[in-house]
């Protein structure tokens, strides 16, 4: 993918298990360095409040993300958002736990895992309500059947990232053996494309904007990622339950605008794809129009902020299997949905 800004981290800082999260994250979000991808600039209201706000990585899954700022709603709202992108879903949630973020979106499964280990994590909205990922390939035909990727080199990003997630659980789920049947090749987030145009697997599992870029230079989609798990917490927002107890409005003001951006983004597919365009300058415009039609046709970004019981379901169905969760917290003590449900009414 073409980010515009990378986050200064190392490979060892993406190859943590999942399993020694907790006991690796203080020190990672420690240690992130992270950069500023979009303000309101220097002449924002005073009345404002910061929200210091990280986003996994910087794609167009995240559009709701995007059209809500460029389109002042997150500003209408009081709030002034200072978004980094940390680099991985592991480095996001760490940034939270750390205290050098307020709110993360990512694999909420890590707000899961962090209380499964007896510490905080509370999601309170969805943003991704669909695997945003797509089987891209130069060489290969359309896979139908998951039994199809056998004998292939599939690059993804490194474990715990919800793309290496999928695809493993697609491989074991059709009966293929990884590293036998199949080999998963981790790169660093953002480059899967690029290691497959270079030769280093058959295929690529990736978003958008990469998939329509690599389509661009002559890749094709070979497999749906989205339609194949269907509805799917793929990325929640996450916050700690002191941040709550001690700003609601900040909470509640966050959560109801994720609600109308997400509404704004599907109501106005101009405005998102002009907002696309800006927050993906180095890509041509006709690729990044590509894009968000895509996004919007697999309905990628969430159409409510509201997470659903059967999107997390697919999504703790799919860990616990893998052998990352326990899934021993019930949804309603994970999901707290009453900002978003106050979010809705307030929209009628």
């Amino acid at each position: 993918m073409t980010d515009r800004l990378r986050c200064r981290f190392t490979e060892a800082n993406i190859s943590f298990s999942r399993r020694r999260f907790l006991a690796t994250s203080a020190a990672i979000a420690g240690g992130i360095g992270v950069t500023s991808l979009t303000g309101l600039g220097a002449a924002r209201a005073a009345t404002l409040k910061t929200v210091r706000f990280s986003e996994a990585v910087h794609n167009l899954g995240y559009i709701n993300l995007y059209v809500g700022m460029h389109a002042g709603i997150f500003k209408k709202n009081g709030l002034d958002m200072q978004v980094s992108a940390a680099g991985g879903d592991t480095q996001t949630f760490a940034a939270v736990l750390g205290g050098s973020a307020d709110f993360a979106i990512g694999d909420a499964t890590m707000a899961q895992i962090s209380r499964e280990n007896g510490g905080p994590g509370v999601v309170v909205g969805t943003v991704v309500q669909r695997a945003h990922y797509f089987g891209v390939s130069k060489t290969l035909q359309p896979i139908t059947d998951p039994t199809g990727f056998k004998g292939l080199k599939i690059v993804t990003s490194p474990e715990p990232n919800t793309n290496y997630s999928v695809a493993k659980r697609l491989l074991e789920k059709a009966g293929l053996q990884v590293g036998v049947d199949a080999t998963i090749v981790p790169v660093n987030p953002g480059t899967e494309i690029a290691a497959m145009l270079a030769g280093q697997a058959d295929i690529a599992i990736a978003y958008q904007p990469s998939v329509a870029a690599a389509e661009a230079q002559g890749a094709k989609v070979v497999f749906d990622f989205s339609s194949y798990i269907g509805p799917f917490c793929n990325t929640g927002i996450m916050v700690l339950p002191s941040t709550i107890q001690k700003d609601p409005e900040m909470v509640q003001a966050l959560v109801t605008s994720f609600e109308e951006s997400s509404r704004k983004t599907y109501a106005d597919p101009a405005l998102s794809k002009e907002v696309a365009r800006k927050e993906f300058p180095d890509l041509p415009g006709d690729v990044v129009d590509k894009a968000i039609d895509a996004e919007l046709k697999f309905l990628i970004p969430a159409q409510s902020v509201v997470t659903k019981q059967d999107q997390w379901k697919n999504l703790m169905d799919m860990q616990i299997y893998l052998g990352n969760a326990k899934g021993s917290i019930p949804f309603d003590q994970i999901i707290d949905n009453t900002f978003a449900d106050k979010a809705v009414a307030s929209l009628k």
